[in-house]
């Protein structure tokens, strides 16, 4: 957040008082004197009965405001200087006996959040302290259903996406390389965030324009942009149904001052930006589809052309290549993601994209090849999904991982992972990836994968696995697998979700693991869930909780403290956990680390 400078709290301070600053001010100062009781992180000086009703006594009763409470009458502000620890100065308000400190300060100092709404015609101070937030499960954890709380996630909108290939259709990273680079974590939760929304949201809206039953009627939509350009209807054996035959220049016009080539299909849509069509090329070709921003009316071109090109932008077209597509093949792109990457690569364009201002108008093709089954939709959540799970099948290697290309600094010079390294949270993420694409299809690939992805738990980090052994007694499966060990904790936890997914799958159904396998994913996973209700206390540092164990591997670190979604993410994941084990030190741990959003500290002795 922009640091407030000092001359600007001075500005705000010494406007005229009003009541409505007054009642502002009131509120503020009631969480700041709860606040300089209780310190940063440490033990409160003084208990707060209106939270800590079993800590307070009678001479705390007799430091709160009273004269305020009562409704007593307001006295004239006037500016003093407060002095934090001796280092510097900040200007404040008094009134009376009491001291008002800008929430500018407070906010920063205290790291707790707040801004003023209105309520019923009246303005509110609304104070948090924290910015994440907590789902608790509605019902049992089902392998077969939605993944955590995934259906709240965007992967392909995040900055360190730099687009959803074309060739492969799914997510190019930037995270830990601004190179780009495929990792499988953000690849699976791409997968299992597009599983979960196609189980919560409704069915999709779809506008079919080419299907095999109506090709007839579909081609009288089309139109030659030029005399050279054809269109017409043939059976296609491969596919056993009629499809389009189109013939045109593959000379495409970038700059646009020219003459238009092409067959063109007008679509004008609004909500439907999913575009799926089955291709064929037989020789060099593009497709091109033009939207337009209705608030500012641009136009903007995304061009899928037979390349390598991962992405490009040139003027108003964003090109993406999509590989050698000279076999039938299914492309499914989200139009308003795929402009939203391209738009993000034009330094002079600044300012986000809304869905609802995006039309689509036209399609293009150019080339020659075959079309069919063309449709637009609002969403398309399984093709997405089942892009990722292809992917993780095809990509997996001999070790049955998914090695990351690219170096990974936890600790420059202590913790640092060279490219090709493996990571328990991928494997995890992957299985859970996995064993839902069986269970949507049954098909005996996906399984096999699964159950190849568990060599890994067995391979030691050092010897380039991803098992940490904790006090070379309990087991840990590493996100990071570093030496010295890191032992991140979301990481491992993700990678028992994984495991407990394909133990469920292997009991259910029986024939589809051998009875080896039964129990090795039985012992993995039960052996996990020891060594995580044994460390748990050494996360919680009584007002949060830590990312990793950094502070207890290498000598001298301070503790590297979860900042609040990370901490929201052990939270929502003990509670899950605790859906299928009745162990209390699930539920407790996640309740009292819930109580830390709050503002609430462990005890002090």
């Amino acid at each position: 957040m922009t640091v407030i400078s000092e001359t600007r709290l001075c500005r705000v301070m010494t406007m005229r008082f009003n009541l409505k600053l007054f009642l502002g001010l009131v509120i503020i100062a009631v969480f700041f004197t709860s606040f300089s009781w209780w310190g940063r992180c440490g033990t409160p000086q003084l208990a707060d009965s209106r939270i800590y009703p079993d800590r307070v006594d009678d001479s705390a009763q007799n430091n709160y405001p009273h004269d305020i409470q009562a409704g007593k009458p307001h006295q004239q502000s006037e500016d003093i200087d407060c002095l934090i620890n001796d280092d510097y100065v900040v200007n404040c308000q008094r009134e009376g006996e009491e001291v008002y400190v800008p929430f500018g300060f407070i906010e920063k100092y205290f790291e707790v959040y707040g801004k003023v709404s209105t309520v019923n015609g009246r303005d509110r101070f609304d104070w948090q302290h924290s910015y994440s937030k907590v789902y608790v499960p509605k019902r049992t954890y089902d392998p077969r259903d939605i993944f955590m709380s995934f259906e709240n996630y965007n992967v392909e909108i995040r900055d360190r996406v730099k687009c959803i290939s074309g060739i492969d259709g799914v997510p190019i990273s930037t995270q830990w390389g601004p190179q780009g680079y495929f990792y499988a974590i953000q690849i699976a939760q791409y997968a299992l965030s597009h599983y979960s929304k196609n189980m919560t949201e409704k069915e999709p809206t779809i506008v079919k324009y080419v299907d095999g039953a109506n090709v007839e009627e579909n081609i009288k939509q089309w139109r030659a942009l030029d005399k050279a350009s054809s269109l017409t209807v043939m059976y296609d054996d491969d596919r056993r149904e009629s499809v389009l035959r189109f013939s045109s220049s593959d000379v495409v016009d970038m700059t646009q001052t020219g003459n238009p080539t092409g067959l063109a299909l007008k679509l004008e849509h609004v909500n439907d930006l999913i575009i799926s069509l089955q291709l064929k090329f037989t020789s060099n070709g593009s497709i091109s589809v033009s939207v337009k921003l209705r608030d500012t009316n641009d136009v903007y071109v995304i061009r899928y052309v037979q390349s390598s090109t991962v992405i490009n932008m040139s003027g108003n077209t964003v090109l993406y290549g999509i590989g050698n597509r000279t076999r039938w093949s299914r492309l499914t792109r989200d139009l308003f993601t795929d402009l939203q990457k391209g738009l993000l690569l034009n330094n002079k364009f600044s300012r986000k994209v809304k869905l609802k201002n995006v039309k689509i108008i036209s399609l293009v093709m150019h080339g020659n090849g075959l079309l069919s089954d063309v449709h637009l939709s609002t969403t398309s959540h399984l093709a997405f999904f089942f892009n990722a799970a292809e992917w993780l099948v095809t990509n997996q290697d001999d070790n049955g991982g998914w090695p990351i290309d690219v170096k990974r600094t936890l600790m420059p010079g202590v913790m640092e992972l060279k490219p090709g390294w493996y990571s328990g949270m991928a494997q995890g993420q992957a299985i859970s990836t996995l064993t839902r694409a069986f269970w949507k299809t049954r098909d005996r690939k996906f399984v096999d994968s699964a159950l190849k992805a568990i060599r890994l738990f067995h391979v030691p980090s050092e010897k380039g696995g991803i098992v940490a052994m904790f006090m070379d007694k309990y087991v840990w499966y590493e996100e990071y697998p570093t030496t010295p060990s890191s032992f991140v904790l979301n990481g491992f936890i993700y990678s028992l979700l994984g495991l407990y997914d394909l133990k469920y799958l292997c009991e259910t159904i029986q024939d589809v693991c051998s009875p080896a396998q039964v129990q090795q994913t039985l012992e993995l996973y039960g052996t996990g869930m020891t060594s995580l209700k044994t460390l748990l206390p050494l996360y919680d540092t009584g007002c949060g909780t830590t990312y990793d164990l950094r502070h207890v591997t290498v000598p001298g670190s301070a503790p590297n403290v979860a900042r609040w979604d990370y901490h929201t993410t052990h939270i929502n994941q003990l509670l899950m956990l605790a859906t299928v084990d009745d162990s209390p030190i699930l539920k407790d741990v996640a309740t009292r680390w819930t109580g830390y959003m709050k503002g609430k500290r462990a005890k002090h002795n």
